[in-house]
């Protein structure tokens, strides 16, 4: 997911609404849902986001805030489990300057990592090259977000 709006609005309102796009989608939680990024950075690059669009963490509310840090960490363990990476970026974006593409709907990306991983093609030949497409990722995380659901309730 990428840029400030598609034509029809929000870009992470959208997936919710279009069939095509809930492929993506990892995990439902009742207040946010967790969804594969369209142009990752790394196989495996997440993204949780709150089902209400709103562009700040200050906006959101105690059980949005607090359903965003469960599934960032239940989503650092899927990732753990999944890829075994050697370390992930986490971090929230608020705001053109601090490098947000999406200003208006706050989320928080996982991006796993592994020493060594900086791709030269894509400074060089400006692309990205991944290992495993999308729909790999989402079948590779999908059964561990449930499993590791199931034994948290």
């Amino acid at each position: 997911m990428s840029g400030d709006k598609t034509e029809d609005g929000c870009v992470f309102c959208t997936v919710l609404e279009r069939s095509e796009s809930r492929e993506l989608i990892l995990w439902r939680g009742d207040a946010c849902f967790v969804l594969l990024n369209l142009y990752p950075y790394n196989s495996g690059h997440l993204m949780v986001v709150p089902y209400r669009h709103t562009g700040t963490l200050a906006s959101l509310s105690s059980a949005e805030l607090q359903e965003l840090a469960v599934l960032a960490q239940r989503s650092e363990a899927v990732l753990d489990e999944a890829y075994r990476p050697q370390g992930i970026n986490m971090g929230v974006n608020i705001g053109r300057p601090a490098g947000a593409g999406v200003l208006d709907h706050v989320h928080m990306h996982l991006v796993p990592r592994w020493s060594g991983d900086t791709n030269f093609m894509t400074v060089v030949g400006q692309t990205r090259v991944l290992p495993e497409d999308l729909d790999d990722s989402a079948s590779r995380l999908r059964p561990i977000f449930e499993r590791l659901a199931t034994e948290s309730a």
